[in-house]
């Protein structure tokens, strides 16, 4: 099986990596096991890694662990330093193996600051030490000599004065202080019993606890039976077993296979599903499931009986409908893609996805974008890209534009044939591509595993290896790049092969950061990763492409602000409420300097506006750019003092047009930009824990020296502008025509 691995650029975005901690021996193994069950049942939607510290216990002894949590990590005990600060974590919460976990622990998690622990005396405690129950430390509060100095014997209270955060009693609550016969107060999150006595024989207490003594088989049924969200790599660890039964439950079954397609395993959702669901018609939102992983697999025949399966039912039908036209646009049937769309609207007139795929396809616009008087198809060059239309994400709209600039005044279909980077490569586009005087793939985050998925390439490009292999007309990628978030699971395999084929088959082959070409390189034969060069993308030199572009001789006194929440899971993990909460210091900050506006590439971007209102009481004017021309857009950016940002094209064409920025680094690519040109400082990370503060602070630097902050910028952009004119006159001659 071709299993996903995950990305790990932590070090480059600033995630918060996370743990729990527990020191056990062998006796202490089976408490634990009830540890990890109550840590699931109670706390579904969580999923970090647990380090099992251990005096020396063969590997085969953490097997039951394993089986009731997919990321048990064994460790050999050194000493206290591994339990409070395990090497590769940010924040630990210590747990002992006498403890089980009854409700909410996210505000354990979203701590951020020195050690936090339960105030408490030796009555409360059997063992009364701080050391001997739950902890959570925060790695860069406890400095070597703190730790030294505990593991000296010194008295923790004293050593940890200055560093200790009280939490809350009910997250260390001693089961002690309950005897034989009290109930278990409802608010207690973590119960912890002594570990001289242990659990005592009977009682409330004692019941609580063996809630979690149950076998495997329970466990996952009770986890998969709990009702709300939960985490998808816990429920994909979970729930496998139990569909091995005679009879899996047919919920069960998609359950998992949305789970399976979120994390881009589709072939095994198809698996799960398929056998479960057959052809039946009760059971539509399976047959949509089903079909959208098909799809994802280029079995676009099976997918789309799946799908019309599923339109059958009034209350999918709008969605399943959807679909079909995506499948039939990406097979070049756009009028049964019209069909389809109309038949979504008829079902639900308010349905977007299918309004979206109506206006795609109508033939008025058809008959618009191929008008004019195209040069001949010789004269041509072809370009595969996303051209993002309507509501879509705003530097989606303005890149493809900026490419063609690059090559030439000419940006329309007289001189250029369009070539939708997700519609498949048939015989016909072939044809069309072979036609052409060169073929341009780019630019943009195409190399990624999701949005529009195929079985073809594992990347945007629905081309297989065989016809590209048959791509006679000269071929450039350029300005692409690996798009991949920290900790995304991404298939690398059948991606590895088709990235091979692209590599030898192009003439240049031009990716816009050099994190994207360390990235790229890795997955390379030896002998072809020399072929991948440095290409920026073209939006951070659209001064130098613009035809009639001047600088402002006056900018308004105006500071934007992006956000995005596209992945928001793996952009914020547990530290979207600090980030909130930064954020609105410094806007605050800001505002008493500027005109604080919102600018939204996307829809979806607004909810940053909603929460900061909802939660902080702080209102901000919001600038639609997905609504706006590419002129329109590049204008707003230029006459704007600051832009601050999290998309990379709220980083990137800012930056191309001589304004200064800043980025909220969630995303490796931000980061991977701003160290192509020297300027890290201009970023801070999503997770940083003084983020409100310092982005007051460097914003306000620039405010103070706008010019000199404009300077530097047209200094930074002055390498990339070097760079893609000379990679442009290698291309004049590769594009020249026979």
């Amino acid at each position: 099986m071709n299993h996903a691995q995950a990305d790990d650029r932590s070090a480059v975005t600033g995630r918060r990596r996370i743990a729990f901690a527990v020191r056990t021996d062998a006796a202490g193994l089976p408490g634990t096991a009830a540890l990890l069950r109550s840590l699931a049942l109670a706390a579904p939607g969580v999923c970090e890694d647990v380090v099992v510290l251990h005096p020396g216990l063969p590997d085969p002894a953490f097997d039951p662990l394993r089986r009731l949590h997919p990321r048990v990590v064994a460790r050999r005990d050194g000493g206290l330093a591994d339990l409070l600060r395990p090497a590769g974590y940010d924040t630990v919460v210590v747990l002992t193996p006498d403890t089980v976990v009854l409700g909410d622990i996210g505000p354990l998690l979203r701590l951020r600051h020195g050690v936090g622990a339960v105030p408490r005396s030796g009555a409360d405690d059997v063992r009364g030490g701080l050391l001997d129950g739950l902890l959570v430390v925060q790695r860069a509060d406890l400095d070597d000599a703190l730790l030294a100095r505990l593991a000296a014997g010194e008295d923790p209270r004293t050593v940890l004065e200055k560093v200790l955060t009280p939490v809350d009693g009910r997250y260390d609550f001693p089961a002690a202080r309950l005897g034989d016969d009290l109930p278990v107060p409802p608010h207690v999150a973590v119960l912890r019993f002594p570990g001289e006595s242990g659990v005592p024989a009977s009682g409330p207490a004692a019941e609580a606890w063996r809630r979690f003594a149950s076998d495997d088989d329970a466990f996952r049924a009770a986890y998969c039976a709990l009702p709300g969200e939960k985490h998808p790599e816990l429920l994909a660890h979970l729930a496998p077993p139990l569909l091995l039964t005679a009879r899996p439950s047919l919920d069960l079954a998609r359950t998992v296979a949305e789970v399976y397609r979120r994390q881009g395993r589709y072939d095994e959702a198809v698996e799960v599903l398929a056998p479960v669901v057959g052809d039946r018609l009760d059971a539509p939102r399976c047959q949509e499931t089903l079909g959208v992983c098909l799809m994802a697999l280029s079995r676009y025949a099976e997918a789309e009986a799946r799908l019309l399966l599923a339109a059958a039912s009034p209350d999918v039908a709008p969605r399943a409908y959807a679909q079909l036209a995506r499948l039939a646009w990406i097979l070049g049937r756009d009028e049964d893609a019209r069909r389809y769309a109309l038949e979504g609207l008829d079902a639900d007139p308010t349905d977007a996805g299918c309004h979206a795929w109506q206006v795609r396809t109508r033939p008025e616009r058809a008959a618009a974008d191929g008008g004019g008087e195209p040069v001949a198809a010789g004269g041509q060059l072809a370009h595969v890209a996303l051209f993002a239309e309507g509501r879509e994400n705003a530097g989606d709209k303005v890149l493809p534009e900026a490419v063609r600039l690059c090559f030439g005044p000419g940006t329309g279909p007289r001189h250029w044939y369009a070539q939708p980077v997700h519609r498949l490569v048939d015989e016909a586009a072939l044809e069309e591509l072979n036609a052409r005087r060169g073929v341009v793939v780019g630019g943009g985050g195409l190399f990624l595993p999701d949005t529009s998925p195929n079985g073809h390439s594992h990347w945007q490009w629905n081309v297989p290896d065989a016809l590209l292999e048959r791509l006679t007309a000269p071929l450039a990628v350029f300005a692409v790049g690996y798009n991949v978030f920290d900790g995304q699971l991404y298939r690398r395999t059948r991606f590895a092969e088709s990235l091979r084929v692209l590599v030898e088959r192009s003439a240049f082959f031009g990716l816009r950061n050099h994190g994207s070409i360390d990235r790229v390189r890795e997955l390379l034969p030896a002998a072809l990763r020399d072929k991948v060069r440095y290409q920026p993308c073209p939006t951070t030199v659209a001064r130098h492409l613009v035809p009639g572009w001047t600088d402002p001789a006056e900018r308004d006194d105006t500071v934007l602000v992006n956000c995005a929440y596209d992945r928001a899971g793996l952009r914020f993990g547990h530290d979207y409420g600090h980030f909130l909460g930064q954020m609105a210091f410094a806007l605050r900050g800001l505002r008493e300097r500027a005109d604080v506006r919102y600018a939204a590439h996307m829809p979806a971007d607004e909810r940053f506006v909603d929460d900061l209102r909802r939660v902080h009481g702080l209102t901000l004017p919001v600038e639609q750019l997905y609504d706006r021309t590419n002129d329109g857009i590049r204008a707003l950016f230029r006459r704007s003092r600051l832009v601050i940002g999290m998309r990379g094209h709220a980083g990137m064409i800012p930056f191309g047009c001589g304004t200064p920025v800043l980025s909220l680094v969630s995303h490796p690519k931000l980061a991977y930009f701003l160290s192509d040109i020297g300027r890290a400082e201009w970023g801070l990370s999503v997770h940083d824990r003084d983020l409100g503060p310092l982005l007051l602070e460097r914003a306000e630097a620039v405010l103070d020296d706008h010019p000199g902050a404009v300077a530097d910028v047209l200094a930074a952009q002055r390498p990339l502008w070097e760079t893609t004119r000379a990679n442009l006159a290698e291309l004049k001659e590769v594009f020249a025509p026979v």
